[in-house]
C-alpha cells in the first residue's frame, strides 16, 4: 500500500480518525481536578468573564477596577503603593493612573508627610463610579458563586488568601 501526498498538505502528522475521541465524549480531567492551580484558573476565568461583560458599561478592566478600589478605600494612597498591592510594573501603573486621571475619576495631590510623593485620591465622579462599579462587583461575586452557601464563599475566600499571603 502506498500513500500519495499532495504537495498542498501540512507536514503536520495527525492521529488516525479512528483513534481520536469524538468531541462529544467526556474528556479525563482527574488529574487536573486534583490540582490547585488548575482549579483557582477555571475558576478565575468564569468569573473575570462575567466580570469583565458586567464592567463593559463602566468601560473598567479588571485593574481598573482594582485601582479604582484601592484609591476609594485609601485615599491618597501613593503608586508605589497601588503597585506593590497589584504587582503591577510602576511604567503601566504611571499609563493606568494617567488614563483614570484623564477621565476625570481620580487627581493626584502632593502627600501630606512624603514631600517626594503624591497621593491619589478620587474625583467626586471617581467616587461615584467606583461606588457603582463596586456595587456591580459584589453582586456578580453572589451571582458567580451561587452554588456555594455564604458560609462556603466566606471559607474560599480564606483558603484562597492563605495561598497568597
Amino acid at each position: 500500500m502506498s500513500s500519495v501526498r499532495s504537495s498542498k498538505k501540512s507536514p503536520a502528522v495527525s492521529a488516525p480518525a479512528d483513534t481520536a475521541a469524538p468531541a462529544s465524549e467526556p474528556v479525563d480531567t482527574g488529574f487536573l481536578r486534583t490540582l490547585v492551580g488548575y482549579n483557582t484558573r477555571r475558576a478565575a476565568l468564569s468569573i473575570i468573564a462575567v466580570f469583565m461583560e458586567r464592567m463593559a458599561v463602566y468601560d473598567l478592566k479588571v485593574v481598573d477596577f482594582s485601582v479604582l478600589s484601592l484609591v476609594a478605600h485609601n485615599p491618597g494612597i501613593t503608586s508605589r503603593q497601588l503597585c506593590a498591592t497589584l504587582s503591577v510594573l510602576p511604567p503601566n501603573m504611571v499609563g493606568l493612573i494617567a488614563a483614570l486621571e484623564r477621565r476625570g475619576l481620580i487627581e493626584r495631590r502632593p502627600h501630606p508627610s512624603d514631600g517626594r510623593a503624591m497621593g491619589v485620591h478620587l474625583t467626586p465622579a471617581g467616587v461615584e463610579l467606583t461606588a457603582q462599579a463596586e456595587q456591580t462587583a459584589a453582586q456578580l461575586e453572589e451571582d458567580a458563586t451561587n452554588r456555594l452557601t455564604a458560609a462556603e464563599r466566606k471559607t474560599l475566600i480564606r483558603l484562597l488568601q492563605k495561598v497568597y499571603d
